[in-house]
């Protein structure tokens, strides 16, 4: 008599890591996971400053050393956000338009042609974003990229977005101006994870078919005003992280897609005076509590 025995729900989704600094490939508490996939935030127009040419191409050809398969999010133009929490209306810092958007990820396509995975824009919803105000223009740029899927053998994220109150709203306008019909969806759920509940995940769940990727997402250490520094709460919000994404990696009754990856942001956390700290790992490559929490979790879903 054989027997069948069927993987465990907590198995179907894989994890990865989202991080800017490439140092995280050189560090033992990294290495001791072998993950294979990161998260990587390329600014549009990167390739017009040579301080950011170099950095992007550093860290993409470290991913690649590393054998990384790199989720590549465009993302507004650097210094264009201030920490006042206001967006630039200079002439630089405006929304690229489809054209210059085209351009701009053919030249990255060019030297980076073994990126397999795209997301069109980060955070389209946040004021941090040149498309805050525009989901037409979001749209827009999935619309440059999906005609490369087949082409490039590519895969494209549609609406990347966070878990905040204009959600709803900006993903129906979104869905109105995109063409086809996405399947590959994303998610920052900071605060479903850090609050403790479910509401904007299973919005999105219901909002969308198919695929969604928790694109940024993880326990946060220190985010000022609303959470004090405490990485004994960033650990067992890690660990509640993790029980969300296993109820959800079904398909559940009355939604129209599951979660089938998540990117924990960051590796490496930030010294004291940092407003926002989310790090798994002290700024010297220290574990914090909440590394232990994200390592034996992710052990299942490399």
């Amino acid at each position: 008599m054989s027997l069948v025995v069927a993987a465990p729900a907590s198995a179907k989704y894989r994890v990865g890591l989202g991080e800017q600094n490439p140092a995280m490939f050189d560090n033992a508490n990294w290495q001791s996971m072998k993950l294979k996939r990161v998260r990587y935030l390329v600014p549009w127009d990167y390739a017009k400053h040579r301080g950011q040419r170099d950095e992007v191409d550093y860290f993409m050809g470290r991913a690649r050393q590393a054998k990384q398969d790199v989720l590549v999010t465009f993302t507004a133009r650097r210094g264009c956000y201030s920490a006042s929490g206001r967006y630039s209306k200079k002439k630089a810092c405006r929304a690229p338009s489809a054209k210059k958007y085209k351009k701009a990820f053919l030249a990255f396509d060019r030297k980076f042609s073994w990126v397999k995975t795209y997301s069109a824009w980060n955070e389209i919803n946040h004021k941090s974003q040149p498309t805050f105000k525009s989901p037409k223009k979001a749209a827009g740029y999935y619309n440059v990229l999906r005609k490369y899927t087949k082409k490039k053998k590519i895969r494209v994220m549609a609406a990347d977005m966070l878990d905040t109150g204009n959600m709803g709203r900006y993903l129906a306008a979104f869905k109105r101006k995109v063409k086809g019909s996405p399947k590959l969806w994303g998610l920052h759920n900071y605060g479903d994870v850090n609050r403790r509940r479910t509401k904007y995940t299973k919005q999105m769940l219901r909002s969308v078919p198919g695929e969604v990727w928790l694109t940024e997402t993880g326990g946060i250490v220190k985010l000022l005003p609303s959470f004090k520094t405490s990485t004994k709460r960033a650990a067992s919000r890690t660990k509640g992280m993790f029980k969300l994404v296993n109820r959800y990696d079904t398909k559940r009754r009355g939604m129209r897609s599951k979660i089938t990856r998540l990117f924990v942001y960051t590796f490496f956390g930030e010294d004291s005076s940092a407003r926002f700290d989310a790090g798994l790992v002290n700024p010297d490559g220290t574990a914090r509590p909440a590394f232990g929490v994200f390592k034996k979790n992710a052990r299942r879903h490399r």
